[in-house]
């Protein structure tokens, strides 16, 4: 069971430990127990537990690794849920970040200071600052020089003797060397030994003079000689093998808002790889490769430029190139000179330099999301392997070529593995799909690694760049240093670790198969998780991610229990919890879709699980709701109202209804929830024999719930007369947008509501339909799409039609938005900051917005779930103080003005108020 230890949180349940077993890598094993620490101090105490009962524990951030560096079956630190502080310092110069925080977080708040952080990976949405310096990560911008190693300017960390050190801190020298002067001294006599080697000295710089995370960052015993420094920048890099780092601040660096994008497409790699160092030359910041596997995914995307999909791909290969600068004078001066260097490249293509936000964006989304995409594609049952190298940028073609051979040496197929690089690097990626499942499978990839390693080094290359060494190279340290260096390694591991309880098995090891042992099975059991790669992007905004289960946490656990069904102990012990963490406190809202580059929606299995599970009473109670669907939401309002005129009664009457009964068949009812509405909607007598412009479909919310102003319903009405547009109020007393019984799975009642829209809202002169909720507006397009019935949110509708025939006379000074899910999957979030930004030249949306987690009746059945959703935005946006308050969704403007103690209204209500 769970328990707590000061702020230490221990977790040893099935559930837990499964839904943790897992991160992106293609290594899998299952932690003992899952500890969450809340400060250093509580990191410092399992330290010192960790080496006194010599116990391993191994630290997990965002689970974005690649290479094994994150998983354990000891105990497993969860470092995500906590360390989220974030301090902006020196007007964005600098940045002092908690290695909780996501590095999209990060430079959201840099990025009004003109500023973002140096180190730059394509998962950062995901990834957090504790794996960014753990595996010190690069990117396609960053190279060499924007580095955690090179742009952190001091840290907080913790050794594993349980000592917390501060680098700020003038006295921490002093410190560490009075402290722990076997580490201070011990480190002082290997920088001694390396400095009296020259060739060490010249091979260290040689290694480190290209992107380079194999092994640990012994330069920096050449490159500083106080011991302080010497451990901050070895801990960098050393994948929670050396120590903790809590908290780093950051040297920031310009972020480049002008950019320009263009795609050169060639006849095969090889050309394409050697034309790529004069582009180096050429001064672009970025030159990314991309072979013709890699080609043949990123064309699939709806993003993906016509002449791409144009091609008939067979052996092409493409460079994307890109120009950074901050300043757009600057920029235009440059784009002479790289237009004129890729007009002398021998290409069969090109996508001309471009700096229209849309077309370059959709061209440089085609490499970011790359790894996602090329990885979703493979075969179900096969576990993917990312691997990424670094050579010389003369030996970068060589290196393709010799690549393109050992794929079909081995029978990987050359055009079946893609492989996509930093060229400007030399850092070269490539994804192999293998079936560990099967003894050829392990047997070709044992060849085929052996082959890799002969055939880098060859080439004066390095075996890991910027994933980390984790488990998947850690064998091959010694044959990338040589012994002398490797045995300094050893030493520094030693030194820092001497019980050997940080992360073993990772960096050093003494087993050569190391990279072949608990290799990740990807069981074939649903649609969804089969797509499913566990990067993780789904997770960040996941209104559960703080309560329960991610969404990448609820797919292996379906895997875990596809794999284990013969172990009825341990399915026992996750069926303990299941329902209520995986199922129950899923919002359904699709977000995990949004982020997803394969666009899972994990709601989808989740309500199927619902479907499932759902009480045959239950399900005859709802199906008999859409039928009489006007009745129930009449009684639903009559119900909120009679409670709030007796809420205590009311609270205690639906507590005892959930004990009864459980708690996703009864709400729970709280003081804060408005009183009812005495909306009817239905069209009144002048209304009817006017077609109008469009046709007004209120949601039921509207019925259900009275709001703290006039409604949306009344306000919306009101802005159609004084903008003199006329639209037609629809007979929908009795209808709705079907979201209820979609989100619980119940297809007959579904069933039943879509033929009673259908019967009575598709219309002979098909007008557009409008409606006021962001939630309907999706869900009634997705019921009425086979009929091509136009749907739009009143937030498009307002946009378009409203704002041109209104005038503001009454500004606002400042406006928080809150933006919904579902308006942000239906694209109309740049309406609503129109409709904003005409009623307010002050408009803010929260940095951390997310879903609120409301969700339906989410809210009402579980309020925890919309507590801990909003929870960060909430703190957020209490720090100031504006005049309104404003969302498109009636149940998120409940949602969010409980979570803030504001008023919460619909921004149609904001711009009535404006326009009078």
């Amino acid at each position: 069971m769970g328990s707590a230890q000061n702020s230490i949180v221990r977790d040893d349940r099935a559930i837990r430990r499964l839904a943790m077993a897992h991160d992106a890598s293609h290594f899998l094993l299952t932690p003992a127990e899952v500890v969450t620490p809340g400060t250093a101090e509580d990191v410092a105490t399992l330290m010192r537990e960790a080496g006194r009962r010599r116990k391993p524990m191994t630290f997990r951030s965002g689970g974005t690794s690649l290479c094994g560096q994150g998983v354990t079956d000891s105990t497993l630190v969860d470092t995500r849920s906590n360390f989220r502080t974030l301090e902006v310092l020196d007007d964005g110069e600098r940045v002092r970040v908690g290695v909780g925080v996501t590095l999209a977080a990060v430079n959201a708040r840099l990025a009004r200071y003109g500023r973002r952080l140096g180190p730059d990976p394509t998962s950062a949405i995901a990834c957090t600052i504790g794996g960014i310096l753990a595996n010190n990560s690069s990117g396609m911008l960053s190279g060499i020089e924007q580095s955690s190693y090179h742009t952190v300017e001091s840290m907080v960390f913790v050794l594993p003797s349980g000592r917390i050190i501060d680098t700020a801190d003038p006295s921490a020298d002093i410190t560490l060397r009075l402290d722990e002067p076997e580490l201070s001294g011990g480190l002082h006599m290997l920088r001694k030994r390396l400095r009296t080697n020259p060739d060490a000295m010249a091979e260290i710089r040689r290694l480190f003079s290209i992107k380079n995370t194999m092994g640990y960052g012994i330069n920096a015993l050449l490159d500083f000689h106080r011991p302080v420094d010497i451990i901050s920048h070895l801990l960098i890099g050393s994948e929670g093998t050396l120590g903790f780092i809590s908290e780093a601040t950051f040297r920031t660096v310009p972020l480049a808002r002008h950019t320009a994008a263009a795609l050169a497409i060639f006849p095969d790699l090889p050309s394409a790889a050697k034309a790529a160092p004069e582009l180096v030359e050429g001064g672009f910041e970025s030159v990314e490769l991309m072979d013709v596997a890699s080609l043949r995914v990123v064309v699939r995307q709806p993003t993906a430029p016509a002449q791409l999909r144009s091609l008939n791909l067979t052996t092409q290969a493409a460079l994307l190139v890109e120009l950074h600068d901050t300043d757009e004078a600057t920029l235009q001066a440059r784009l002479a000179e790289a237009e004129q260097r890729l007009a002398g490249l021998d290409v069969i293509d090109l996508i001309a330099m471009t700096t229209d936000r849309d077309r370059r964006n959709s061209l440089i989304e085609l490499r970011r999301g790359l790894y996602a995409l090329v990885a979703g594609a493979r075969a179900s049952g096969t576990t993917t392997l990312l691997e990424d190298i670094c050579v010389p940028l003369d030996r970068f073609a060589e290196m393709c070529q010799a690549l393109d051979d050992l794929f079909a040496k081995h029978d990987y197929g050359v055009l079946n593995v893609p492989l996509f690089a930093h060229a400007r690097d030399g850092n070269i990626h490539f994804l192999l799909s293998e079936r560990f499942d099967e003894p050829e499978g392990l047997l070709r990839y044992r060849k085929f690694t052996r082959d890799l390693v002969r055939q880098v080094l060859r080439r004066g290359g390095v075996l890991k760049a910027e994933h980390g060494t984790g488990r998947a190279m850690a064998p091959f340290v010694r044959a990338q240093y040589g012994d002398e260096l490797y045995e300094v390694m050893r030493a520094i591991k030693f030194l820092f670790d001497p019980r050997g309880v940080l992360n073993p098995g990772v960096v050093i090891t003494d087993d050569p198969d190391e990279h072949l042992l608990n290799l990740k099975l990807m069981p074939t059991v649903e649609p969804e998780v089969d797509a499913c790669i566990e990067c993780g992007y789904c997770e960040a905004g996941c209104p559960s991610r703080d309560l329960t289960l991610t969404p990448r946490q609820r797919i292996v656990l379906r895997r875990e229990i596809a794999a284990r069904r013969d172990d009825h102990d341990l399915l026992r012990q996750i069926a303990e919890s299941y329902e209520y963490e995986a199922v129950e406190t899923c919002a359904v809202d699709g977000m995990c879709s949004v982020a997803c580059p394969l666009g899972i929606d994990t709601g989808t299995l989740v309500r199927r699980q619902r479907s499932d599970n759902i009480s045959a009473v239950e399900k005859a109670g709802w199906n008999q709701a859409a039928r009489t669907w006007g009745l129930v939401t009449r009684m639903g309002s009559a119900a909120l109202t009679l409670a709030k005129a007796a809420a205590p009664l009311a609270n205690a009457a639906t507590d005892l209804g959930r004990r009864r009964l459980g708690s996703e068949v009864v709400p729970r009812y709280d003081a804060r929830l408005p009183r009812g509405s005495n909306v009817h909607r239905r069209p009144r007598r002048r209304d009817k024999g006017h077609a109008g412009v469009a046709a007004y479909f209120p949601s039921c919310l509207q019925t259900m719930f009275g709001t703290t102003g006039e409604g949306v319903f009344a306000a919306f009405r009101e802005l159609c007369l004084r903008a003199e547009i006329r639209v037609t109020m629809l007979d929908v007393e009795d209808l709705c947008c079907g979201a209820p019984w979609s989100a619980k799975g119940i297809g007959e009642g579904y069933e039943v509501m879509r033929r009673k829209v259908r019967d009575q809202v598709v219309m002979r002169d098909q007008l557009p339909i409008i409606t006021d909720a962001s939630s309907c507006t999706q869900s009634l397009a997705e019921m009425v799409r086979h009929w091509r019935v136009p749907v739009l949110d009143v937030i498009e509708f307002a946009a378009d039609e409203l704002l041109p025939r209104l005038t503001v006379t009454r500004p606002l000074d400042s406006v928080m938005v809150h933006p919904t899910c579902a308006s942000t999957r239906l694209g109309i979030n740049e309406d609503l900051m129109e409709v904003a930004q005409f009623i307010s030249d002050d408009v803010s949306v929260p940095l951390s917005w997310s879903c609120c987690g409301f969700a339906g009746d989410r809210g009402l059945l579980h309020p925890e779930l919309t507590a801990s959703a909003t929870q960060d935005m909430a703190a957020e946006i209490n720090r100031h103080h504006y005049d309104g308050y404003a969302s498109v969704n009636r149940t998120c403007e409940i949602g969010m003005t409980q979570a803030t103690g504001q008023p919460y209204r619909h921004i149609l209500e904001l711009l009535e108020q404006a326009t009078r």
